[in-house]
Formats: C-alpha cells, sequence, structure tokens
C-alpha cells in the first residue's frame, strides 16, 4: 500500500512542478515561496483548530492535529530550516533554468537517500537496485552534455550549483522524515502543520531582510492565482508521502525514488508546455531514469 500512495505523492508532485515553474517565471522567488506555503498553512490552520475544539471529531475522521513536547517542535523546526534553504535555493534555479534540466537533476535526490538509507538505517539493496543506482546517476551527467548544448555549462553555471544543493538538501530531509514519522510516530497533519508554521517563520524573516525593504523588489513581484494552488499540490503530495512512510514496512530509499516518476510528467508535459529545446534528445536520459526507478522498485 506505502508504495501506491508514493504513486500518488508522485503524481501531485509533478503538476505541482508544472505549475512552479510557470509561477516563478520573471516573478520574484521569495514572495512565490512565501505564498504557497501560506496556502498550504491555511489549509491546515481548521484541522488545528478543530482539534483543540472537539479533538474526538477529528480524531475520528483522522485528521486530528497532536498536542507535541518542546523536543518534538525543535526536531520539526530542524526539518524546517532544511527545507527552507532548499527550496530557496530550488526556486531561484528553476527561474533561471529549463525545467527539462531542473527536474532531472533534482531526480539524483533519491540516490543522496539511497546512500543515506544504507549508511544510517542499514537498508540493504540488492544487486538490480545498485544497477538502477547507476543507471540514473549516468542519465544525470547525459542530461549534463545536453545542457552545454543550450549553453548551460554546469561547471560555471551558478544556478546549476543552486539545483544540486537544494536536491542534497532536500534528500537529507528525506531521510530526516522517516526518523519522524517513524521515530517520533509524528502524524502526517501535525508533521505537516507544524512544518508549514515554523518554514513561514523563516521565510518571513528572510522577507524581511532581503525583500521587504527594496521598493524595485517589490514592484516586479506579480500576483498569480496559480501561487497558491502549487502550495496546495505541495502539501497534498507530502500528505501522501508522510502516509507511506507510517508504514513500518517503508524503505525510504524505495519511497524516495518512487516520488521521482513525477519526471514523467515533468520533463514531457512540461517540456511541450514551455516550449523548450532538444525535448527528443532528453527523452533518452529520461528513459534511463526511468528504467533505473524501475529496477529499484522491482527487485
Amino acid at each position: 500500500m506505502w508504495m501506491y500512495l508514493g504513486l500518488l505523492a508522485a503524481l501531485f508532485l509533478g503538476f505541482h512542478s508544472i505549475i512552479k515553474k510557470q509561477v516563478v517565471k520573471n516573478n520574484e522567488v521569495l514572495p512565490v515561496l512565501t505564498i504557497t506555503l501560506s496556502a498550504g498553512f491555511l489549509v491546515f490552520l481548521p484541522f488545528f483548530i478543530g482539534s483543540i475544539v472537539n479533538p474526538e471529531y477529528f480524531k475520528s475522521i483522522g485528521f486530528y492535529i497532536e498536542e507535541l513536547p518542546i523536543e518534538k517542535h525543535g526536531f520539526i523546526f530542524i526539518k524546517s530550516m532544511i527545507m527552507a534553504a532548499s527550496w530557496v535555493l530550488a526556486y531561484s534555479a528553476l527561474k533561471h533554468l529549463p525545467i527539462t534540466i531542473v527536474a532531472p537533476i533534482r531526480s539524483a535526490g533519491p540516490f543522496f537517500t539511497f546512500i543515506g538509507a544504507i549508511f544510517i538505517f542499514k537498508e540493504e539493496p540488492n544487486i538490480y537496485q545498485w544497477i538502477g543506482f547507476f543507471l540514473i546517476i549516468f542519465s544525470v551527467i547525459l542530461y549534463s552534455k545536453i545542457g552545454k548544448i543550450e549553453g548551460i555549462i554546469f561547471k560555471s553555471n551558478k544556478w546549476i550549483f543552486a539545483i544540486i544543493a537544494a536536491t542534497f538538501l532536500g534528500a537529507s530531509s528525506g531521510l530526516y522524515d522517516k526518523f519522524l514519522v517513524q521515530s517520533l510516530h509524528l502524524n502526517p497533519q501535525t508533521l505537516l502543520f507544524w512544518f508549514c508554521f515554523y518554514t513561514l517563520l523563516i521565510l518571513l524573516v528572510i522577507l524581511s531582510v532581503m525583500w521587504f525593504p527594496f521598493k524595485e523588489k517589490r514592484a516586479r513581484f506579480k500576483w498569480s492565482w496559480l501561487i497558491p494552488l502549487v502550495g496546495l499540490l505541495l502539501y497534498t503530495a507530502d500528505y501522501f508521502y508522510f502516509k507511506a512512510l507510517q508504514d513500518p514496512e517503508a524503505l525510504i530509499m524505495l519511497l524516495s525514488a518512487i516520488k521521482r516518476s513525477q519526471l514523467l510528467i515533468t520533463v514531457v508535459i512540461g517540456g511541450f508546455i514551455f516550449n523548450e529545446k532538444n525535448k527528443r534528445k532528453k527523452i533518452v536520459p529520461l528513459i534511463g531514469i526511468m528504467i533505473g526507478v524501475f529496477l529499484i522498485l522491482n527487485s
């Protein structure tokens, strides 16, 4: 069951990535990111209030937000700091790079998670999973060659380094998620509410220093109703992902790889929507990545 929940998360993440590209294009990154998180926070706020006013009812429908001791809040705040940094870097890179380059680099995330799962959680991959791992790494290298054709030199482009750093931080957060859900026994709605709350606080502090004081940056911001939709899609995906993680049999290295099947939506559909170059050439490494994910899931 946890694999199917992971696929649902991938479906929502795929459409989230496409719409996210649209809203950050020629727009200010920090306010866009803050508004997307605000939309997710407003969705969970009624559950938080309801859990205080009528806890029995919200327990019965499976959306009760638990009271947490201060140390668990601290653990969630650490996740918020990791993901705030990851999202600022990822949104900034997505603004300046083609989605058909960004999405495959992000696809390397599960393989940082894959390595971490081996050494931290002692998960043991078999030979087919190892083959899948190296196939995906090779496919990402192929994407770098295609990037050069489009004038994107991986070694000297700062946005490439930004998306790689964002991917590494996201993978670290993925490993941390297993600890939060399986060791601290946080339910998805409780984790998402407080994670969203603390991340929003962090971003507001960043905005107050790096965006609000500058009139020219405020003038460049363009409102769109797609911006809150990005947040709703993200938190729907995260809800299914955390539900999958609640299963004691769920392997974080496999679940992380399943989420990257969103590439099929992001690269194929997104590439045509934004009319990006070299779509046919990008199909080859895309197939390599998908075969790698398949080997991991079916071994």
